[in-house]
């Protein structure tokens, strides 16, 4: 093959190459309902979503938007009463454990499963183990008297059979355990805020509304224990221990790495800003406020690849790791 000719070769394949990278993605599948449900000050129309509470405790839940018509909720567990056309009120049952309400809209098959994971409270938590679990110490006081540094209440108990469980449409449970524990022995616990996997959620939308195909966000680090915190040498009040909080990068392939995001040939901290950038120009939009909190981007090391640090601490922080 001539000089020429394989110039003329190489140039087709790359004008394919690039016309593939450029041309629009298949339609994003957001995974939601024609209309919402609101509970504990959280709003979703995801067709999964997860309410968390201890014991006993009662919820109110409410369908809100949506087309005119008949609004249903029922469940197998627990105690619910509808107190008005789209509200309900809901006592969890008394056992720990992970269960399922489902709320149905007037269009066939519209309804939203919400997954409700009644956490083990903190009580039974002996000498910094909870069945055998190692959990360690919060801190004595919370940071400057906030009650966002408060020990939390309860754990989710993560067994072999519900760690499979969508905590959102394209998020499970198991991607929140604390990463100190690799072992396939259950239970294992996790706190988890119910405004985490909503923000994972918008910012997932996010980048595939960005031209980069992937079903998922890869978890580096969501749930830690103090134990594991401290072991780390992270700060004292890592919003980690509250489950306020995700290390993510965006990895396609499943090949624990990130990917090249601003399509400059090369994998590297320009990749963690381009995604940061990303999630701060989301969180510029009014209606993305409640979703504020604190981020981060870093480099790769040896280690892990470059990543973003998000949470959902609910005031605005930046820094750059």
């Amino acid at each position: 093959m001539t000089s020429a000719r394989q110039a003329l070769v190489a140039f087709a394949l790359w004008s394919a190459a690039a016309r593939a990278a450029d041309s629009p993605p298949r339609k994003y599948d957001t995974k939601t309902a024609s209309f919402a449900i609101s509970y504990h000050g959280e709003t979703s129309a995801y067709r999964d979503t997860s309410v968390v509470v201890l014991p006993g405790a009662v919820v109110a839940f409410n369908a809100v938007g949506g087309p005119p018509g008949d609004y249903a909720m029922k469940t197998k567990d627990g105690t619910l009463v509808q107190k008005g056309l789209r509200h309900w009120q809901w006592s969890a049952p008394r056992i720990p454990g992970t269960y399922q309400l489902t709320a149905d809209g007037p269009g066939e098959k519209d309804g939203i499963k919400v997954h409700a994971f009644v956490m083990v409270p903190a009580s039974a938590v002996k000498n910094g183990i909870l069945n055998g679990y190692r959990i360690g110490a919060y801190p004595a006081k919370p940071l400057k008297g906030n009650p966002l540094y408060v020990p939390p209440a309860g754990f989710i108990e993560v067994s072999k059979g519900n760690q499979d469980t969508k905590v959102s449409p394209h998020f499970v449970l198991k991607q929140f355990l604390c990463k100190e524990d690799t072992s396939k022995q259950f239970p294992k616990y996790i706190v988890l805020q119910e405004r985490l996997p909503l923000k994972l959620e918008a910012i997932l939308e996010r980048v595939n509304a960005r031209h980069v195909k992937t079903e998922t966000l890869h978890i580096m680090s969501a749930y830690r224990t103090p134990f594991y915190n401290r072991a780390i040498g992270d700060v004292e009040y890592s919003m980690h221990q509250w489950g306020s909080a995700a290390d993510i990068y965006v990895d396609p392939k499943d090949m624990n790495r990130m990917e090249d995001l601003n399509r400059d040939g090369r994998i590297d901290v320009s990749d963690s800003k381009f995604l940061y950038d990303e999630i701060e120009s989301w969180l510029a939009d009014k209606d993305a406020q409640r979703f504020q909190g604190g981020m981060g981007f870093y480099p790769a090391t040896g280690a892990h690849p470059p990543f973003v640090h998000v949470d959902v601490r609910g005031t605005r922080a930046r820094w750059r790791g």
